[in-house]
């Protein structure tokens, strides 16, 4: 892409709201829902939240760390960003669609990033039924909850989960148990990224369960759908020296 026209916008804390000055004083940026590119600061965080909000326009989101983590960001560096961004490599992700039915009869869709999380709402352990592509893999599973993640959720709560860490070109889902009670040694299951996996709720009313899709929260479900949907494509970009891949290797060898 050459001379792409490109947008500022950038997460509530101090350190973005400062740099989202001083880059719009320095560069004449345009509008986000014209821009070619969306140049997003703040931590990973607010660039899923970036992903999210531009959605439908399917416009490529270039972050700039002004946060902690940063994992999915690039260094922040004023000097030279146009250029930057005429060079910078895009890595597609493919979302999550979860479908929650919830004990009142209503059914909440949703899009994630990361991961699709079901999570016990009181004081007793969930009781799940898991199913994969019509069939029952596991008739019971009591725990805190359970995870599917994408790729590029997998180092996010999935890896803190204890779950495996996905190449993110990887055709994989990770479904990876928080807490698992019974049976107390599954570590949960990659599975291929064209998989349905259905959660039922057991006990729904002792045992009342939220699901969340990165930013979407439903309360008491009784079933819950999740798919990778090959309809939408997201575009993260980075510079090559930042090489994604590479990091996610380095990090399955960190002490």
């Amino acid at each position: 892409m050459s001379d792409p026209s490109f947008a500022f916008v950038a997460s509530e804390t101090e350190e973005a709201q400062a740099a989202v000055q001083r880059l719009s004083a320095r560069y004449a940026g345009v509008s986000p829902e014209t821009a070619d590119i969306i140049v997003a600061l703040g931590g990973d965080g607010f660039v899923l939240e970036t992903l999210h909000g531009y959605l439908e326009r399917g416009v490529p989101i270039y972050g700039m760390n002004c946060g902690t983590v940063g994992f999915l960001m690039n260094q922040y560096d004023e000097e030279d960003l146009p250029q930057r961004l005429a060079k910078a490599e895009e890595v597609a992700l493919r979302p999550l669609r979860m479908d929650a039915q919830t004990a009142d009869g209503e059914t909440v869709c949703a899009m994630a990033i990361n991961e699709v999380s079901l999570l016990r709402a009181a004081r007793q352990a969930a009781k799940l039924k898991i199913g994969i592509d019509g069939i029952t893999r596991m008739p019971e599973l009591i725990c805190d909850g359970i995870l599917v993640s994408t790729p590029a959720g997998s180092t996010a709560y999935n890896l803190s989960a204890h779950g495996p860490i996905i190449p993110m070109a990887a055709p994989l889902l990770a479904l990876t148990p928080i807490s698992a009670f019974r049976p107390r040694r599954w570590r949960g299951a990659l599975l291929p990224n064209t998989a349905e996996i259905v959660f039922d709720v057991l006990e729904p009313d002792k045992r009342p369960v939220s699901a969340t899709a990165d930013f979407t929260e439903v309360r008491d479900v009784i079933q819950v759908r999740v798919r990778e949907d090959a309809s939408v494509s997201l575009h993260l970009l980075f510079d090559p020296e930042h090489d994604l891949e590479e990091r996610i290797i380095k990090e399955q060898f960190q002490p």
